[in-house]
């Protein structure tokens, strides 16, 4: 009688396999979605010509009243200035100024980048 033997149990490895390899990639994506949501909330101006940059090294943020935000701080010109240059020339920015931000407190913000070695600097803007 066939029917009533016994068979020993056996795991099978292979689903096991492919359901640990899906929750690595899951959670690999996860955490790579995480990573550049993190920033400081401003009301940026709108641009039809706006287009994507490159991963910006250092986000400045510029209030309308002056105040430059760097790392979650307050920071003046002056500090900017040396945060950069201990950073390196090759360190690219990305100011995103509120949409009642001077034209003159941006340009003291790229001046300051600039006074420090920075040549790559870009402005945040939503697209239309």
């Amino acid at each position: 009688m066939k029917y009533f033997e016994t068979k020993k149990a056996r795991i099978e490895i292979i689903p096991m396999i492919d359901i640990m390899f899906f929750l690595l990639v899951f959670f690999i994506m996860i955490t790579l979605h995480m990573i550049p949501s993190s920033g400081i909330p401003s009301s940026l101006s709108k641009s039809s010509t706006a287009t994507p940059l490159n991963q910006p090294k250092v986000v400045l943020s510029v209030d309308g009243q002056g105040n430059i935000g760097f790392d979650g701080r307050t920071v003046g010109p002056s500090e900017l200035t040396a945060m950069l240059q201990q950073k390196g020339p090759n360190t690219v920015v990305t100011i995103a100024g509120a949409k009642d931000t001077s034209l003159q407190h941006l340009m003291a913000v790229m001046d300051a980048c600039r006074a420090a070695g920075v040549t790559q600097i870009g402005l945040a803007a939503r697209k239309e």
